[in-house]
């Protein structure tokens, strides 16, 4: 019997899977479609939330934990693998300057950096144009915290691809979840489209479709799918060389010059359809903070469907009624920065060793 099962295949379910094997356990990942090509592909990769003193604690404290800890897993994924997640330094630099409530955000963004111990500058229009060139009509000032980092998440998710049964998990694909073998409020395994499989301990970790599959058991995890619709202009290296953040729109610049541009936020269920109307604002939102954009083709159009969570802050820990049934999901925009210290945090809840955060804020 596997000690351990994991449910879900993406960032999250992959990097769980691996936290509990190089803790010794035997581990099997099953996934019901094709792993790494859910919400964990279609996000940007920016390693930290967007304007990140507007979240609660919680969420900062796992983003400020797997911060410190990616640039050493990417490192260790490259090296093991031969596939290099690309993590980079890029810097974040935010062109908003208000919020409501005549409160100067500059303000609040001070004293959230001052209190997590986080860097955060306010640079004037000339040292703007002078590191991003290519902008339009930058603001006054503008914040920049030039450490935050990207990864490229699709050459992360195919690096622990091939990390996983390296490591010895193993990992099945198109297997559907068809319900769970519970006696005594004790968890024993789960039924699926290929049999039973029976495991000492079960990580529920399927992103947007978490909520379905705990519906049965008497909890209602509250996780709902939120589209997220993202585009990928064909640029070259040097149009933009940081990450740009205004009006909740975002450019992502990959090393090899594509630039990314993203994202919607919309409430259809688990509708992955791309629209002309998204198309059509993101371009625009792109090209008007970056206009030389309008010279290069969009390559790509796509959509995931993020796990919907209130406030963003995730669900991590044991079921509160099923013994030896766990979950990690619900992390709403923020599954790739989060991703680390999530995947840490519930493999220290499941073994019972000392958590790496306090677990409270994130229990069922």
């Amino acid at each position: 019997m596997t000690d351990c099962l994991v449910i879900g295949g993406g960032l999250i379910g992959m990097l769980t899977a691996r936290e509990l094997r190089l803790a010794g356990a035997t581990v099997r990942l099953v996934e019901r479609g094709t792993t790494g090509q859910e919400a964990s592909w279609a996000g940007g990769g920016i390693l930290s939330p967007l304007y990140p003193w507007r979240y609660l604690e919680p969420v900062t404290a796992l983003a400020r934990w797997s911060q410190q800890a990616y640039s050493g897993l990417s490192n260790e994924l490259a090296s093991e693998t031969g596939i290099d997640p690309q993590w980079t330094k890029s810097g974040l630099l935010m062109l908003d300057s208000l919020v409501p409530f005549r409160v100067s955000e500059k303000a609040i963004a001070q004293a959230w950096a001052g209190e997590v111990g986080a860097r955060l500058d306010v640079v004037e229009t000339g040292a703007i144009l002078e590191s991003e060139p290519g902008l339009s009509t930058p603001p006054q000032e503008a914040l920049w915290m030039p450490e935050v980092a990207q990864i490229r998440n699709p050459r992360l998710l195919n690096a622990l691809k091939v990390n996983l049964p390296a490591l010895g998990v193993t990992v099945e694909e198109h297997i559907e979840i068809t319900g769970f073998v519970v006696r005594n409020d004790r968890l024993e395994g789960i039924e699926t489209s290929c049999g039973r499989i029976t495991a000492g301990k079960v990580v529920v970790a399927a992103g947007a479709w978490s909520s379905r599959l705990l519906a049965g058991l008497g909890y209602s995890l509250d996780v709902a799918p939120v589209r997220g619709q993202m585009i990928l202009f064909r640029a070259r290296p040097g149009v933009v060389s940081r990450i740009v953040l205004n009006q909740g729109r975002y450019l992502v610049p990959r090393r090899d010059g594509r630039v990314l541009a993203g994202s919607t936020l919309e409430y259809v269920g688990f509708d992955k359809t791309t629209t002309q109307e998204a198309l059509a604002e993101l371009s625009r939102a792109a090209i008007a903070m970056v206009p030389t954009l309008a010279d290069y083709e969009i390559e790509r159009h796509w959509a995931g469907l993020r796990p919907g969570s209130p406030c963003g802050v995730p669900y991590i820990g044991e079921h509160p009624r099923v013994q030896g049934l766990y979950v990690n999901a619900g992390h709403f925009r923020n599954g790739v920065v989060l991703g680390p210290a999530s995947a840490r945090l519930l493999a220290d809840i499941l073994l019972g060793r000392q958590p790496v955060l306090d677990p409270a804020p994130y229990a069922l």
